[in-house]
């Protein structure tokens, strides 16, 4: 029975790509992808190791005449985000992903399609699967849990890689090709607190925060999208002040590098300010939506009764409510030498509630190593200010642009060649496995290309199908015009 991508071009990629989404491989829990990707070089007769952390290491000889090239490395990463929407049932570590064509997309059923970093990898696999496309030498490294702190890239040895080249499948905008990233790091923060009993004058209730787009926190930070762990703290300072309302729990946010786009609170409201409160809450939310009207259309708030059995001590609430008003979020600089390049930023992504205990997770890009430093040395300030604690972890190097490198001049004449169009030439605000690959393999040429794709990291995400053939064309173009050694 034909599967529902089967009629899409670039055949071969798709139906690689359609065996990928069959495969559980959300970060973290890679053990099955692992064994497609190592099984698929050892089925062809290729060379293929895996590492002590899970990486896959693939080499494909060249193609007769072809030689003398300089040797290619071609990269992705093996794990997708597993995000989806509240009314969807899916087991990541279980269920396949359900993609199917919605128009000139394919998208899937309620949940992240996985086309980040789906389509790079299938495009790789095609290639060493093929006969008829002519390369040079080739290496294809596939590393683990990209997603969760380039953790893969960290692990690749200098000593490993032969190539002098290499091209990193896992951007998502064309015509942008990119020969920059951003450095990160992530911060954890652990709020103690005490408990105390529920007063019996108090209406409990639990307050909703949905309908956000969230998105990538690098690659979509600029576009001003609410962020659902702010937004809720902003009704509980304030509810905290002018009605009395105390917290329970407070979760909100999946992941560092995503855009929160959902957070819940289980709250008390004394009863003679219970009818008040409400309508505080929907005036609040009038506002907020105003201010949001363009880029989150979708934005609810809402609030219904609920049971708690205690609550947070009031010295630690309002501390930890006037910790989450203070830290950074959004934009914080943008970068004077490309235009429209966001330099600095920071992500209020993760709140947790656990057993008298939250915890809290931040994560800071900036391509000026100075800069994130200085940003994590305000988090720093404010947790000392808090007397709590934090730990910097999942330090990650940006990647500097070389606009002079000969691959990049390879890429724009197969580009142009093609489209009759110049490419955009860009740096990314968003963590590249090259600048730790770069790290270890100074030397070595990248650049960085993919098809387009909307909504990474999000339950809409979708890629461009004609994209996705326009990128295969470019890939294999780029590939015949190698450089010789």
């Amino acid at each position: 029975m034909p599967h529902p991508l089967s009629n899409l071009q670039p055949q071969p990629l798709w139906d690689i790509f359609q065996e990928i989404c069959e495969i559980p491989h959300p970060s973290g829990k890679l053990e099955k992808i692992i064994d497609y990707v190592k099984n698929f070089g050892e089925k062809f007769g290729l060379e293929t190791s895996v590492d002590e952390v899970g990486n896959v290491l693939i080499r494909k000889p060249a193609t007769p005449g072809m030689e003398n090239r300089k040797v290619v490395v071609l990269q992705t990463h093996l794990d997708m985000v597993p995000q989806k929407n509240n009314d969807t049932a899916h087991d990541f570590e279980k269920d396949p992903i359900d993609a199917y064509v919605d128009g000139e997309w394919v998208t899937a059923e309620g949940t992240t399609l996985g086309a980040d970093n789906g389509i790079g990898m299938a495009a790789t696999l095609a290639i060493l699967a093929s006969n008829d496309i002519p390369h040079g030498p080739l290496e294809a490294l596939f590393t683990i849990d990209e997603e969760v702190g380039l953790v893969g890239a960290f692990e690749v040895k200098p000593d490993v890689l032969k190539g002098d080249i290499l091209l990193n499948l896992d951007t998502e905008e064309d015509p942008d090709f990119y020969i920059g990233c951003a450095g990160g790091m992530d911060s954890i923060i652990e709020f103690p607190y005490e408990t105390v009993e529920l007063p019996a004058d108090m209406q409990t209730y639990q307050l909703t925060i949905s309908g956000l787009k969230g998105g990538h926190s690098g690659a979509d930070i600029h576009l001003g999208r609410g962020n659902a762990n702010k937004i809720i703290d902003r009704i509980l300072w304030k509810g905290t002040k002018e009605f009395g309302l105390r917290l329970s729990q407070l979760h909100g946010g999946s992941l560092p590098n995503a855009i929160p786009r959902e957070a819940i609170a289980s709250i008390a409201i004394p009863q003679n300010h219970d009818e008040t409160f409400k309508q505080f809450v929907l005036d609040l939310t009038k506002t907020i939506r105003t201010e949001l009207a363009t880029v989150e259309p979708g934005l609810k708030i809402s609030i219904k009764p609920t049971e708690i059995n205690n609550l947070m001590d009031e010295k630690s609430q309002a501390q930890l409510l006037n910790l989450i008003y203070s830290f950074p979020n959004g934009v914080l600089g943008m970068c004077a030498d490309i235009p429209d390049l966001v330099e600095t930023s920071s992500n209020f992504a993760v709140i947790k509630s656990e057993d008298k205990k939250i915890a809290i997770i931040t994560s800071q890009r900036s391509s000026v190593d100075s800069i994130k430093q200085s940003v994590s040395n305000m988090i720093d300030a404010l947790c000392a200010l808090s007397k709590v604690s934090v730990k910097h972890v999942s330090q990650y190097p940006g990647w500097k642009p070389n606009v002079n490198s000969p691959i990049l001049k390879t890429v724009q004449k197969v580009y142009e060649a093609q489209t009759n169009e110049k490419p955009n030439i860009k740096a990314i605000h968003a963590g590249l496995e090259c600048g730790l690959i770069g790290k270890s393999y100074p030397e070595m040429e990248m650049v960085s290309f993919g098809p387009t794709i909307k909504d990474a990291h999000s339950p809409d995400e979708k890629v461009s199908i004609k994209s996705v053939m326009k990128f295969w064309n470019i890939l294999l173009g780029v590939l015949k015009n190698i450089d010789t050694k």
